[in-house]
């Protein structure tokens, strides 16, 4: 039995389908209750009640609001490109989800375990701005338009300094596997060996990188209400709009758990003695959501000037000067080699 999963092919189609779901529906289950944790934390810091009226505390108001964008009708702009209105928000989900493929849980837990995992995963996250693009221009509508010239535009903007700043970690590490970037990080000084400490300032930057590059507040431009209504999802309802929603919140867990790997450590222990695993790295994920979360709560939004100022004049200057930074302390193998673990191993 276990050389048909091996070796025939309906067998190993069968495995990978497996496989597929045993990481798509955790996950789908985790973004309602992160959702619901967002809520939670708007409405405390605004010292309101939040979600709390279906299921016990409100837990199952995620659940409830899923049944609300399935069940309701779809309307079609009457100008609309039909194609390629319904295409984007597919497109959106299935670009945000297939990113999950190579995100290692432990040192076992992956999906594809491939020796370029940050490029396929950049790649893929570049490709998150076609969905936006297509749902703006196939809306016939110019609220929707502006909305995902500029979503696509910040996007790029910030996703220039994320792929730099990923590239400090890279010739930190010497190697674009995940499994080896928290590898490098399991040195002897436990919690000290992980990147954050070496990389300081590109931890914040990479945080902020990633919010602008998710669309998250204080970077949510593209979905101002103020001025756009709600950017390029004005014209969607129903299921296409649930899509575009789920998509948005996979990239912001899909940023939360680079921040986890590259940063702190993903699955290592913390405390010397305590084994690492899994729960360590949901742990961490759950840390930076709730940094996320909070900013949400308490910062205001960039005006859009501002935000574009920011990516490439403060974040594209710094995240280069760091990176020679970075291939200079590595080269010579300085402060203890601490930027050259690929050298002298953890």
């Amino acid at each position: 039995m276990a050389d048909f999963f091996t070796t025939h092919p309906m067998g190993i189609l069968l495995l990978t389908l497996g496989q597929v779901l045993l990481l798509v529906v955790p996950l789908l289950v985790a973004l309602a209750f992160l959702l619901y944790a967002d809520r939670k934390i708007w409405a405390a810091v605004q010292l309101r009640k939040g979600p709390n009226v279906v299921g016990i505390f409100g837990l199952l108001q995620s659940f409830a609001d899923f049944g609300k964008y399935i069940t309701k009708e779809i309307v079609v702009p009457a100008g609309a490109d039909k194609f390629v209105f319904f295409l984007a928000p597919l497109l959106s989900f299935t670009l945000a989800l297939i990113a999950w493929a190579v995100i290692p849980f432990n040192p076992t837990w992956v999906l594809a375990d491939i020796n370029v995992a940050i490029l396929y995963v950049m790649a893929i996250s570049s490709l998150e701005v076609y969905g936006v693009i297509m749902g703006g221009w196939a809306s016939n509508s110019k609220y929707p338009f502006l909305g995902s010239l500029r979503s696509a535009a910040q996007m790029i903007s910030y996703e220039v300094s994320l792929g730099l700043i990923i590239i400090g970690v890279i010739i930190t590490t010497g190697s674009l596997n995940f499994g080896d970037i928290v590898a490098a990080q399991d040195g002897r000084f436990g919690i000290f060996s992980w990147y954050w400490l070496p990389h300081f300032p590109m931890l914040f930057l990479f945080l902020i990188s990633a919010m602008a590059e998710t669309n998250r507040p204080p970077f949510d431009l593209p979905e101002a209400e103020s001025e756009l209504v709600a950017g390029y999802q004005v014209e969607y309802s129903s299921t296409p709009f649930l899509l575009f929603m789920i998509g948005e919140y996979f990239a912001i867990v899909l940023m939360c758990a680079l921040t986890s790997l590259l940063f702190l450590g993903g699955w290592l222990s913390p405390i010397p003695g305590l084994p690492d695993g899994f729960l360590w790295f949901l742990g961490k994920i759950l840390l930076v959501f709730f940094v996320f979360a909070m900013v949400k709560a308490i910062v205001p939004r960039f005006r859009y000037d501002q935000l574009m100022r920011i990516g490439w004049k403060v974040f594209l200057p710094l995240s280069l000067v760091w990176v020679v930074i970075v291939a200079f302390l590595a080269k010579f193998e300085l402060l203890g080699g601490a930027y050259a673990r690929w050298a002298i191993g953890g």
